[in-house]
């Protein structure tokens, strides 16, 4: 039977699940200490809302949501015992890895049939790079390539490392391809994140007691532009097809 909670208690649970899909738990504290907003509630009953959504299933050892809740309901049906919705398993993250290796497989072969001479999977070697794919024409044509894939093509949704920002931040030569993977496993469309909009996005640190390290970004259409580019030139000028996907601008990339 689950436990119950006071109010407070489920109101500091549910704004715990609301950050905590874009920070993790340490700089969702030092938040919830620091921000005027959340003063109303004091630390002592921010645990209490964190260790009843470890007690209640609904967040993972690490502190990743399990669930989601529309604020504005006090959880009556939850403390009832209905199940809420879910929004991580293991099948999903297993299925994102999948669809993540595919996107990068896709795009390898994108970039080997565009002529590209050199070409080579980085991340199959190392994490440490911060980047998936190094793609080059020549010394002065070189491209660090971060895939993001998914099979949605309503809506771009990105999760981006703060080892990955960093290596952006350092590199002129980074860029993130948003690939959609088709049914048969290919690319069905590839498009560029614009580096400024990531720069502006991604959360800032609040103080030496916490950092993020992991974002989840929703991708707006005015960050997309059809291809593949770095801000020097272009890998794929075209996106494919030429359907528009995620409702990105139409302006395709052009080469520098």
């Amino acid at each position: 039977m689950p436990s119950l909670a006071t109010e407070s208690t489920r109101r500091a649970a549910l704004r715990w699940l609301s950050e905590l899909r874009v920070a993790g738990v340490p700089r969702v504290r030092v938040l919830f200490a620091n921000h005027p907003q959340y003063a109303d509630l004091t630390p002592v009953q921010y645990a209490e809302g964190f260790a009843w959504l470890r007690s209640m299933g609904m967040v993972t050892a690490a502190g990743q949501p399990v669930v989601e809740v529309c604020e504005g309901e006090l959880w009556d049906d939850v403390t009832a015992g209905a199940v809420p919705r879910v929004l991580w398993s293991q099948a999903a993250e297993d299925a994102k890895r999948v669809v993540g290796a595919a996107g990068e497989q896709a795009l390898l072969r994108l970039l080997r049939q565009g002529g590209v001479p050199h070409v080579r999977h980085v991340a199959a070697e190392s994490d440490a790079y911060g980047y998936d794919i190094e793609a080059a024409r020549s010394v002065s044509e070189r491209a660090h390539i971060e895939v993001k894939a998914t099979t949605d093509p309503t809506r771009l949704v990105v999760h981006l490392t703060r080892h990955e920002y960093e290596v952006m931040a350092a590199d002129a030569d980074w860029c993130l391809a948003a690939v959609l993977v088709g049914s048969d496993g290919n690319a069905a469309s590839v498009a560029t994140v614009d580096r400024r909009w990531l720069h502006s996005a991604v959360p800032a640190d609040s103080g030496r007691g916490g950092r993020w390290e992991s974002v989840r970004l929703t991708v707006p259409a005015c960050a997309l532009a059809p291809g593949l580019a770095t801000e020097a030139w272009a890998l794929l000028p075209v996106g494919l097809p030429s359907a528009p996907v995620w409702a990105h601008r139409s302006s395709p990339l052009t080469s520098a």
